[in-house]
């Protein structure tokens, strides 16, 4: 990579520079420690801390991550897609699929952007061996700003396989 990052771990890095620039090699380096980590994805945080304002992240799915649905209070995130699809799935409070949007790097003809500013349960299916997306949301990161409901798995695992195939059956159904 071009800058000099520290780990927070496996799945979490952070820049140790003021000036956070990345190339296309740095995203292949990303794709290659999702592949090295258990759970399939990685982030670098281009912020410097937890506290920050604002958190800007370039993250990296791999095919077959789950990603327990779950929302966030009093955030607006947003996410830009540079590689690869997705489908976000938006809930209603009771787990119910209220719509789903396939997402893809700009040139796809997909929606490559979206913004979400309201706490709404959401998750993403990935549909490509990766998805390389850039996010944005406030700080701080507290734990408690982020709310996962009952009806969702909490690991990776048989259960989630089996919600994601659920999920994926309503989003057939209402034709999205």
């Amino acid at each position: 990579m071009i800058i000099k990052i520290c780990r927070e771990n496996d799945e979490v890095l952070y820049p140790e520079e003021d000036l956070v620039l990345l190339q296309p090699a740095d995203l292949e380096e990303l794709k290659r420690l999702a592949e090295l980590n258990p759970r399939r994805r990685v982030r670098l945080c281009a912020h410097q801390t937890p506290s920050d304002n604002l958190h800007e992240m370039f993250i990296v799915h791999m095919s077959g991550c789950y990603v327990r649905p779950h929302k966030h209070i009093g955030k607006v995130e947003s996410i830009f897609v540079l590689e690869g699809e997705v489908d976000i799935v938006l809930f209603d409070e009771g787990g119910q699929v209220t719509s789903a949007h396939r997402m893809a790097a700009p040139g796809s003809g997909s929606v490559f952007f979206q913004r979400l500013a309201k706490p709404v349960y959401h998750t993403l299916i990935i549909r490509s061996d990766f998805v390389v997306f850039h996010e944005i949301t406030e700080g701080p990161f507290r734990r408690e700003d982020t709310i996962f409901p009952r009806w969702a798995p909490e690991a990776e695992g048989w259960e989630a396989t089996k919600y994601i195939t659920d999920v994926e059956l309503q989003i057939k159904e209402l034709g999205l």
